[in-house]
Parts: structure tokens; C-alpha cells; sequence
């Protein structure tokens, strides 16, 4: 008897699983051996632990005896996390897309034993409702079409294996320039919702890497239409229900057009991608609600998110979950009798600016949020934070959402990038020490005795090989830190991870990288990514990575590779380039970009660090040379210093540097676009 086989995996998601009466395995070898033994379909269940519909599957369906003997008398069962496995994940979504369906989580996908798709849905429920099949009806569908029609199966494999070549390479063809940018740019703004912010319709999600493109086109071009679409999205993400308003922190997505009521996971990415665009975009802006919600989400980071802790470091946890006590946002909704009774006399206001009635804003509970008061006084900001803090104590007392205890390489390297950011913009010094202790961190303890990186760790243990985005956002994430310390030790490191990415990710044919390494072996096809979707893609990170590389170090090998990148995901249309955001982000920097590199290690030499750092321009690259430092001998700047014994900044564009610049007002006239 086969049994559940998941009690001993590291993923909290497959552990949640491990007492359903389901036959589930894990990915492996096993589970196909066991399908060709018994010459039968599998059924394919990909999920994560914060995601609230996997949880109404499981209750409905894989904790069903009757459900889970079907699956197990007609299937080979193997569930996978999709954080854990994001190359399984991208594989099995791009066929179930390229079925016509939408993609998302549960993903359920019908396989042959050889691992190749036929068939596929996301979340079914038990019976016939909502529009959609009943799960019992299609196992019972689909174990009667394997067995009986093997042709009708062997004409689906066909037909998705020629989809997936086509739809899990690049298809290049286009090119990249000014005009390029400016079009994408244009066919963007026409997606933003003009009321609410964000890209039109619900559900609504954050959207970052999109929106850090906009904040990108109206500095390249001033254009007041992308300036006010960000700041738009920006502070109605920032006020309603989707924030957190009593613990900070950012929910992944809405499910309504006004950002008020979220599925109620919190994922690490979108906090740390949000934290990083507001501090771009506060640069420019001073808006204290962007700093005060930077402020609150980091707190809430270290205060609930500190995952494999000693008395060397930590890193961050992946998720929490949307549930709790087994219903969908428990722990974070009020009633209006909860908050008259926790704030007593300051009820009455309170409830006015947060949108708390009798009758509740949401399935009859509150979501608080500022939706309809979203003006900052700082008076008013000031006599609501202490009030905040009481309710935050009182639902501390409350059962919580589940952590997802995994620390994942690639959503650490963003929170580093992350706090990074945020340290220089709002010269917060320990957020930097953060960013460099989870760096430490996650590298020492996620390289594996082989020298490589792998991408998850919980409870200790590693697992799984590193894709291509745990590379190249601890790559960025070094860069970022070299820029925020002028330790070039981290540039070094960037270096490294380049290194191991061309050796194992390449492809020497097409350009590009890979997802998955060139030794990963349990994939039915290698898939090259450039889409950006909930995070940006591995291969827009590493054109990031490649760019930095190339003005940092003056190596033109940087540069070519970066070229290559982009010639093979360049798109004939704007349409067919707006969903890579993040790659047309480092093309502009690659091409338009400068870099400022700080000779000196006085008081004068910080400030015209401080000044080069904290400029809105982010094309610019920032470097120091110290005394008895020296830039690389084919870098622009190399053998340039102090003037008279005073610090100098030099801004180089290409291989030409400017006259040096010793007053820090003269240097922000420098970086200031005309």
C-alpha cells in the first residue's frame, strides 16, 4: 500500500497535506516509477501554504475519504509546492495557459507517467458549482478517457508538447530603443485604472516591476501622466484595506477594484518589492505616508518574519497565510462592537477615518482601511498610531495565520535589495545592517557542500536546486549593498554568482538564461522565462545584474551578455513587450545610464556619496574609491581622485567621465536629467 509519503518533506505546504487520506508523493523518482509500475495517469496538485482556494480544495476534496479513494485508485497523486519548485510550476502553468485556461493556484494538471501533460484546471470543487465541474466528475472523466481512448490522450500530449516548445523559449524577433521604451510606456498607462490605481478590473494586484516601468518613463521623459499613475496606484495601495493598518504589511492582491478587501496572505516579494518602489518614488515625492508605511512593513518584517534565527543572523520567512481558525481573514477583521471596546472614548473618530460600521464593510466584518480619508495630517496621523497599537496588541491575542517558515534565496535577495534601498533613501543606517545580516545569512547557509546555492531552506534543512532567480537576486542584492556600504567586496560576490549562472543557466544558442540548471534533471523540458509576473523574471534580474556589472567594473564581457539577453526577449510590438518590464528597465540603465563613482574618505566624501545615493535618478550607478583603492584599468574612472587633496565626484557616461565635481549642489545639478 502506497500511503501518504509527506510527513518527512521540508516544505510546510506538503507537510499540511501529509494527514489527508490522499496517496500523496512528492516529486521524484518514486512517484513516476510507481506510475509506469501501475501504468497510471498522475494527477498533478501544485499549491502554496498561504493561498486560501488550495485550502478550500483540500477541505473539500483531498480530506474527503470518498474523493481521495478515487484519486487514489485511479492516479499516482504528487503534490508540489509551487515556491518550492517554481521551474515544475512554470512548466505546468504554461500548458494549462496554453490549453485556453487562466493559470493560478491550486493548479491541477493530468500527466502521463512520463510526465508530460494532457489535461488540466485550477481549483474544481467537489460537486458541479460556481460554473464549473465537480472534481469527482472529472477524475472519473479523465481515468475513463486514459484507459479507454489512448489516442485522444496521445493527441493532447502532442499538441501541448509543440505549445510548450514554442511557449517556454523567447521569441525574440524585435529591438530595443528610445522609441521602443517610449511606446511600451504609452501603451501601459492606457491599462491604469484612473480612480483607483492599478491596472483596470479586479481582481488587483500590486504590480511593482509595471509600475516602477511608469515611475521609469516619467523621469525619462516628464511625462506628468506616469508620475500621477504611480502615485495614484501607490496611495490607494497604501490606504486601503490591502495594508495592513494595524501590524503593517502588504496582503498579495485584492479581490475588488478599490484595493479594499484582499485574500489575506502576506508574501514576503510583494513587501519587498513595494518597499523598494516607494523609496524610489519618495525621492521624488517626500510623501510621509510612503515613509510611514515603509517604516510600519518593516517592522512587521522583523517583528513576525524572522525565520532561521541565531545569535549570527537571520532570514526571512516566505509567507503568512490567509486563513486562520479555518476562515479567510479572521485574524484581521473588527467589529464595530471589538474596537468600541478596545478604544473606548476614541472609538468615534477612529472608526470614522477607518471605515468601521455597525454592519461592516466586508461579509459583515471591518477591514480597516482609509480609503475615503486618504489625506495625511500629521496631527491626525500622530493621535491614530497609538490607537493602532492597542488594537494590534489585542489581536496578538487572537490565533494567527500560519508562517510558512521556508526561506527562499530569491525573495531573500529582494527584501536585501529591499532594505538596502530603503537604508539610503531615509538614511536609515540599520536598515543596511539588516540587509547585510539576512545576505550573510541566507549565502552561508543556503550553499551547499558543492559550492552552489540552493533555493530553499526550512527548519534547517536544504532543498531543492537554485533556479536562476536566487542567482541573480542575490547578485542584485550584493550590488545593492556594495552601493549602500562602498564595500566592493560585494561586487565581487555579484561576480561570482555570474559566474556560476553562465557555467549552468546559459544557452550559448539563443541568449538568455534558463530556469532551471543545466543539471537539473527531473524536467520534462527546460524553460527560459522572461515574462515578469508576481516577481520579476530571473532573466530580467540578471540584464539588471549584467549592467551594473558592466559600469562597475568597465569588463565589456558584462555588456555583450547583457546585449545577448536582450536580443533574445526583445518583442516586435509594444503589447509583446510590456509584460517584461523589469528587462526594459535595465536596457534603459544599460543605455541612458551613468555612473557616479566618489574619490575620498572624508566627511566631504560622504556627503557627495550621501547626495549621489539619494539622487531620483536611477540610471545612475554609485561607487567609491577609497585610498589605496583603484578602479579596474579599462573602467571609465580609473586613475581618477581627489583634487587638491578634496573629495570629487566623477559622472561617467560610457567611457567618458566629466570634469570633477566637488560640492554636493553642483553634483545634484549633474544627475539631473535636462
Amino acid at each position: 500500500m502506497r500511503g501518504n509519503r509527506l510527513g518527512d518533506e521540508t516544505s510546510p505546504y506538503l507537510r499540511q497535506h501529509k494527514d489527508n487520506p490522499v496517496h500523496w508523493y512528492a516529486w521524484g523518482d518514486d512517484a513516476f516509477a510507481a506510475a509506469r509500475r501501475e501504468q497510471k495517469p498522475i494527477l498533478l496538485s501544485v499549491g502554496y501554504a498561504a493561498c486560501h482556494w488550495c485550502h478550500v480544495m483540500a477541505h473539500e476534496s483531498f480530506e474527503n475519504e470518498t474523493v481521495a479513494r478515487r484519486m487514489n485508485d485511479a492516479f499516482i497523486n504528487i503534490k508540489v509546492d509551487r515556491e518550492e519548485r517554481p521551474d515544475i510550476d512554470n512548466i505546468y502553468q504554461t500548458a494549462l495557459m496554453s490549453l485556453g485556461e487562466q493559470g493560478g493556484w491550486p493548479l491541477t494538471m493530468f500527466l502521463t507517467p512520463a510526465g508530460e501533460p494532457f489535461w488540466g484546471g485550477t481549483y474544481f470543487p467537489p460537486t458541479a458549482r460556481y460554473g464549473r465541474p465537480g472534481f469527482t466528475e472529472i477524475l472519473d472523466g479523465i481515468s475513463g478517457t486514459y484507459a479507454k481512448n489512448p489516442d485522444q490522450i496521445a493527441g493532447n500530449v502532442a499538441a501541448l508538447k509543440e505549445a510548450l516548445s514554442k511557449a517556454l523559449l523567447p521569441a525574440g524577433g524585435g529591438s530595443l530603443d528610445r522609441k521602443t521604451l517610449d511606446a511600451v510606456a504609452a501603451d501601459a498607462i492606457r491599462m491604469v485604472d484612473p480612480y483607483s490605481g492599478g491596472t483596470q478590473g479586479a481582481p488587483k494586484f500590486p504590480q511593482p516591476m509595471f509600475f516602477r516601468f511608469l515611475w521609469h518613463a516619467y523621469l525619462r521623459t516628464n511625462g506628468a501622466m506616469f508620475r500621477d499613475a504611480v502615485i495614484l496606484t501607490l496611495d490607494n495601495i497604501c490606504q486601503g484595506g490591502i495594508y495592513d493598518h494595524a501590524g503593517g504589511g502588504y496582503a498579495r492582491y485584492s479581490t475588488d477594484a478599490e484595493w479594499l478587501a484582499p485574500h489575506f496572505e502576506k508574501m514576503l516579494y510583494d513587501n519587498a518589492l513595494l518597499i523598494e518602489l516607494m523609496s524610489d518614488v519618495w525621492l521624488e515625492t517626500k510623501s510621509p505616508l510612503y515613509r510611514a508605511r515603509t517604516e510600519e512593513s518593516i517592522g512587521w518584517l522583523l517583528r513576525e518574519m524572522k525565520a532561521e534565527e541565531n545569535a549570527a543572523g537571520f532570514a526571512l520567512a516566505s509567507a503568512l497565510d490567509a486563513d486562520s481558525e479555518g476562515e479567510e481573514g479572521k485574524y484581521y477583521v473588527w467589529s464595530e462592537a471589538e474596537i468600541d471596546a478596545v478604544l473606548g472614548a476614541d472609538a468615534g473618530p477612529f472608526k470614522h477615518l477607518y471605515d468601521v460600521t455597525k454592519h461592516g464593510n466586508w461579509e459583515g466584518s471591518n477591514i480597516l482601511n482609509r480609503s475615503h480619508h486618504m489625506d495625511w495630517i500629521d496631527t491626525t496621523e500622530a493621535a491614530m498610531r497609538p490607537l493602532l497599537e492597542k488594537l494590534l496588541e489585542v489581536r496578538g491575542k487572537r490565533i494567527p495565520p500560519m508562517r510558512d517558515d521556508k526561506v527562499l534565496a530569491d525573495w531573500n535577495g529582494m527584501i536585501v535589495a529591499a532594505l538596502a534601498r530603503a537604508g539610503i533613501v531615509y538614511g536609515r543606517p540599520d536598515w543596511i545592517q539588516i540587509a547585510a545580516t539576512v545576505f550573510k545569512t541566507v549565502t552561508l547557509k543556503m550553499t551547499a557542500p558543492d559550492g552552489r546555492l540552493r533555493h530553499a531552506l526550512c527548519d534547517g534543512r536544504l532543498a531543492h536546486p537554485a533556479v536562476l532567480d536566487d542567482y541573480a537576486q542575490l547578485a542584485r542584492a550584493a550590488l545593492m549593498l556594495a552601493e549602500a556600504t562602498a564595500d566592493q567586496t560585494y561586487i565581487g560576490l555579484a561576480e561570482q554568482f555570474v559566474e556560476t549562472v553562465e557555467r549552468h543557466y546559459g544557452d550559448d544558442n539563443g541568449g538568455g538564461y534558463f530556469l532551471a540548471a543545466n543539471d537539473t534533471t527531473d524536467l520534462i523540458v527546460r524553460s527560459k522565462p522572461g515574462h515578469d509576473n508576481a516577481v520579476p523574471s530571473g532573466n530580467g534580474a540578471m540584464a539588471e545584474v549584467l549592467v551594473r556589472l558592466h559600469f562597475l567594473t568597465g569588463q565589456a564581457v558584462y555588456r555583450e551578455q547583457a546585449e545577448r539577453l536582450f536580443n533574445a526577449f526583445a518583442g516586435d510590438t509594444p503589447r509583446s513587450n510590456i509584460n517584461h518590464p523589469t528587462l526594459l528597465i535595465a536596457y534603459e540603465m544599460l543605455n541612458r545610464g551613468t555612473q557616479v563613482v566618489i574619490a575620498g574618505d572624508d566627511a566631504d566624501a560622504a556627503a557627495l556619496w550621501q547626495t549621489a545615493l539619494a539622487s531620483p535618478n536611477r540610471l545612475s550607478i554609485v561607487s567609491r574609491v577609497r585610498p589605496g583603492a583603484a578602479l579596474p584599468e579599462n573602467h571609465p574612472a580609473a586613475g581618477k581622485g581627489t583634487v587638491d587633496g578634496r573629495a570629487a565626484a566623477y559622472v561617467c557616461t560610457g567611457m567618458t567621465c566629466g570634469l570633477p565635481i566637488t560640492e554636493p549642489d553642483k553634483l545634484i545639478q549633474a544627475l539631473t536629467p535636462p
